[in-house]
């Protein structure tokens, strides 16, 4: 075996030496206590136990709701900038992983001049010593024996801060999911505020009218006219109103489209009603919750990235032990670098070691352990918000169909009581001011009614966004 062969064979020799990693192994934390058990605001009339799907919007069976989200995924630039994140980490994992294998180097060059060793040599030979050139060709490799789990430490870190980036993209895909549903709701509900505002304004003009007619037949006094007039105008003023917030949200959808306004989704503006839910809303558990949301996954990954820091910390007080081997040529001329005579070549262990001064690196230390405790109290404040919000969202939507039931009865009874006062008033039993007073509550019912149906689906879009659904890939969602 020729020298280049032993210098391998003892290099990878030495390569199979194993060590072991200093620092604190990761444990997933514990959630704090109570908060995997059954949400407690669940009212069973309208949330079950069932776990929810991940693109939970097909729950509304609408196809066109389904493609504005898919476009919204594909066009947002938070979501490509996220994605962009995720590529850096993955990157730092791979530089991490690197240091699992020896890093080589060849260096080539040449030098003319005067060298001290060559005129050494030069001189023992009894030559005097002159300028000359200097030729090398050097191979060079370093392999670190990673004995107290530098490296291994490093490549965790890697790791889970690739995973956390993940979880942050994830945490895009959920907010992006929710504000497109939203905004496509808030046009369908504005539509249909706008044509029950538009109905109230034929209602208030046509018995302005009937008042009018009435007084020009002396039936009734000039004020009468006047108010029911007051009436239809105030009615018909919320008209213009409900036109400009429906425009805001169609500007709104067109953003999260990525789109100009030139380009504006206008089909939306046909919706007449906001996409309703064909049966209760599946909330799942505690437990299924945090599994979900992305934003717990990425506080823990964070956590497990800041426990491997210590790790990394750790190893910088003991010594770093490396493998080291060259082999070349090196001559005054080319033909010098490969015969006997110009080859070079070594091998041996270095020693990298910060001592007996280590005050800098136990002072890392000390302060990879702190941001260890506060990865670890931020993720339990995560846990803690990710149930606040589910309970209050959970709370509020129940509140909101309850009052809506009640709104709805009140309607009904508006409705019956305005029909009786007109048909009193066209037979001159009842007085024009209580005609204008059951008309202006039928008015009030209406409308109430109708904004409270376009609460209610933003209620389920915000329990559907604190319920952590949404941010799978199509790929994985089929897994």
């Amino acid at each position: 075996m020729n020298r280049a062969g032993r210098f391998c064979g003892s290099l990878l020799g030495a390569v199979a030496i194993a060590g072991c990693a200093v620092g604190p192994d990761y444990h997933a934390p514990q959630p704090p206590s109570g908060s995997q058990a059954p949400l407690v605001d669940v009212d069973l009339k309208s949330a079950g136990a069932a776990e929810p799907p991940d693109a939970w919007w097909r729950l509304y069976s609408d196809p066109k709701l389904d493609a504005l989200i898919l476009e919204a995924f594909h066009a947002d630039s938070d979501l490509a900038a996220a994605e962009a994140n995720i590529a850096s980490a993955r990157a730092v994992l791979d530089e991490a992983r690197a240091g699992r294998t020896p890093s080589t180097d060849v260096h080539l060059g040449s030098v003319y001049g005067r060298d001290a060793v060559t005129d050494e040599i030069l001189e023992l030979g009894g030559n005097k010593p002159r300028d000359t050139w200097v030729l090398e060709d050097i191979f060079s490799l370093t392999y670190e024996l990673d004995l107290f789990g530098h490296v291994t430490r490093q490549i965790e870190q890697a790791k889970d801060q690739a995973q956390a980036a993940a979880a942050a993209r994830d945490t895009v895909r959920v907010a992006i999911a929710a504000e497109t549903a939203r905004a496509y709701a808030r046009i369908c509900s504005l539509t249909n505020e706008l044509a029950v505002a538009k109905q109230s304004a034929e209602v208030t003009a046509r018995e302005a009218q009937i008042v009018s007619d009435r007084h020009a037949a002396g039936a009734n006094a000039l004020f009468d006219v006047v108010r029911s007039q007051g009436l239809a105008a105030t009615t018909n003023a919320e008209v213009p109103g409900l036109e400009g917030e429906r425009r805001v949200s169609l500007y709104e959808l067109t953003a999260l489209l990525g789109r100009t306004p030139q380009n504006a989704p206008v089909e939306t503006l046909t919706c007449a009603s906001a996409p309703q839910l064909a049966g209760r809303i599946p909330v799942g558990d505690g437990a299924s919750l945090l599994r979900r949301r992305p934003d717990v996954r990425e506080a823990e990954r964070q956590l497990a990235a800041a426990t491997a820091r210590i790790g990394v910390a750790t190893a910088d007080l003991y010594p770093r032990i490396s493998l080291t081997g060259f082999y070349g040529g090196i001559g005054p001329n080319l033909p010098t670098l490969s015969q006997e005579s110009g080859l070079t070549w070594g091998v041996g262990p270095s020693i990298s070691w910060t001592f007996p001064n280590q005050s800098a690196p136990r002072a890392r230390v000390r302060e990879a352990e702190a941001d260890s405790r506060a990865a670890l109290d931020h993720f339990d404040s995560v846990v803690l918000n990710a149930l606040r919000d589910t309970e209050q969202a959970l709370a509020r939507y129940r509140a909101d169909l309850e009052s809506r039931d009640s709104l709805r009865v009140a309607q009904t009874k508006a409705d019956q009581a305005y029909r009786f006062a007109h048909d009193a008033l066209l037979s001159g039993s009842i007085s024009t001011l209580d005609v204008l007073t059951s008309e202006q509550a039928l008015v009030s019912a209406d409308s109430a009614v109708a904004k409270s149906d376009a609460a209610i689906v933003d209620d389920q879009i915000a329990v559907f966004q604190t319920l952590g659904g949404g941010w799978m890939t199509t790929t994985e969602a089929a897994r």
